[in-house]
């Protein structure tokens, strides 16, 4: 997708959407539109009883005294109540109506908002994001199913700044569109080697330092609990960390640290998933891939600040060698793990990598993301994804990006009583719990004896929003790459003043 921000002039020919806030009152450009059209668009508008609310639209076909070939009136709602992200829906949507319509290129007139440099560069940027495709492995799909809109041009008063905007936006979105990639790869393109090598390649070119750990040197390091979760598996596993230093080269202080689970896929191991739905067990990586996606988009942008990106990455097979229930394993922190359920695997790669970001970088904060437990989605379905912190301060920053980007959470307690849970009689701990209850937060008080004193932390469970099966605003079918706009939100806000 082409975009570009112009002054306000419209097109005499092809698809044009018209930009209308509650007021329902067209702009200088817009009213001679209607006067040329023998006012079709006040009458369509009053026939539709268009209000001019965010999202809706009325469409026009090849509009008599025109040489247009297709008119949208988009609705974008109150200028008080126009977040960014409701720009960004309205965006999402005119670009689907586009399609729809088989329009190639377009052309969107604004007048009359208030902010329109940040609005437009919001509707292109939700624009932008809706057009997200994996076609890599498509080799007979006919061209008349494919998105036909390759253009979008939007003309309003304050374009110059607009363009500056969206310039930013735009690697956001690239941040995101890999997050969607590595998600989307099957399990067979993408296991722990080939996915630390893209990680390697993809940001290393935007200026991040990318080291990448093998099995020996995590050995070495005494990640048995990482290690574990691998050892049934062909495919060794890989521990990558990323470095991004914008804000002074010298410096050696990271005061954040994500933390992402990367299980390129989980068959539960030896305590075997059933075959329903396991396809789907793919986008178990996806907290990584929100790390990952976020340090490019970081990158991208030249964020100023530093911040250090760690993912775990491990594939979770019944092979000849796979870890069995009741065995104990060691961490990295010398802790001792009985592990009951390999099917409970991802808290044992966190585990490891949480102890590595604070060992090493001993940062402030730590935020980790993964699909760690069904008992989320059971909780919170596809709306919102759980968080659990030690810390009001990080957990109301995480919650209020989460409020402007969209990628929504909900808090849920932690405490002492659900920790002794995790006690086992022979190691210094289980990883689940001895009762069926409370599993999405047993498995937050596994990761919190991890974290070491003094140290902010936040775990996103993120299972019930890693992948979409519903048709989003900004977002198709699909990988969502849930955690990348929220987790570059957190840093504009938190760590670039």
């Amino acid at each position: 997708m082409k975009f570009s921000f112009v002054g306000a002039a419209l097109p005499k020919t092809g698809a044009v959407v018209i930009g209308v806030n509650d007021s329902v009152k067209l702009g200088p450009v817009a009213t001679k539109l209607d006067k040329a059209s023998g006012g079709q668009l006040t009458k369509a508008m009053k026939l539709a009883k268009f209000k001019g609310e965010k999202g809706d639209i009325v469409s026009l076909i090849a509009p008599a005294g025109t040489n247009l070939e297709l008119l949208l009136i988009c609705g974008l709602g109150k200028d008080a109540d126009r977040t960014d992200l409701v720009s960004q829906n309205v965006g999402g949507k005119v670009l689907a109506q586009l399609n729809k319509h088989k329009a190639k290129k377009a052309s969107m007139l604004i007048e009359k908002v208030k902010k329109d440099d940040v609005v437009a560069a919001n509707i292109a940027y939700g624009a932008l994001l809706r057009s997200y495709r994996f076609d890599k492995y498509r080799t007979t799909q006919k061209s008349d199913s494919k998105p036909t809109l390759k253009e979008l041009s939007i003309s309003l008063s304050g374009q110059t700044n607009a363009k500056k905007l969206f310039a930013k936006l735009e690697k956001i979105a690239d941040g995101v569109f890999l997050g969607r990639d590595v998600v989307t790869e099957p399990p067979n393109k993408l296991y722990p080697e080939t996915y630390a090598n893209t990680i390697k390649k993809e940001l290393t070119k935007l200026g991040v330092v990318v080291k990448i750990l093998d099995v020996k040197q995590m050995t070495n390091l005494g990640m048995g609990s990482l290690l574990g979760v691998g050892q049934g598996s062909i495919r060794d596993s890989r521990l990558v960390v990323m470095e991004w230093k914008g804000k002074s080269k010298a410096s050696k202080e990271f005061p954040v640290a994500f933390v992402g689970k990367g299980v390129t896929f989980d068959t539960g191991g030896i305590s075997l998933k059933p075959a329903g739905g396991m396809e789907e067990m793919k986008y178990d990586m996806g907290g990584s891939a929100a790390v990952v996606g976020a340090m490019a988009a970081l990158a991208g942008r030249k964020a100023k600040a530093n911040v250090v990106g760690i993912v775990g990455l491990v594939e979770n097979m019944p092979g000849h060698n796979a870890q069995r229930p009741s065995d104990v394993v060691t961490s990295m922190s010398g802790q001792t793990i009985e592990v009951l359920n390999t099917d409970a695997e991802g808290r044992l790669v966190l585990a490891d990598a949480l102890w590595y970001a604070q060992e090493n970088y001993k940062p402030k904060k730590v935020v980790d993301l993964a699909t760690l437990t069904g008992a989320i989605t059971i909780a919170l379905g596809k709306e919102y994804a759980g968080i659990f912190s030690n810390d009001d301060k990080l957990s109301d920053n995480l919650v209020k990006a989460g409020q402007e980007t969209g990628e929504r959470l909900w808090r849920f307690p932690l405490g002492k009583e659900y920790d002794k849970m995790l006690d086992s009689p022979i190691a210094d701990m289980q990883n689940i719990s001895a009762g069926r209850g409370a599993g999405s937060i047993t498995a937050a008080q596994f990761l919190q004896r991890f974290i070491k004193k003094g140290v902010a932390w936040a775990h996103l469970d993120i299972a019930g929003v890693a992948w979409t099966k519903e048709v989003q605003d900004i977002c198709p079918k699909g990988a969502t790459a849930y955690g990348v706009r929220l987790l570059d939100n957190l840093i504009a806000n938190d760590f670039e003043k």
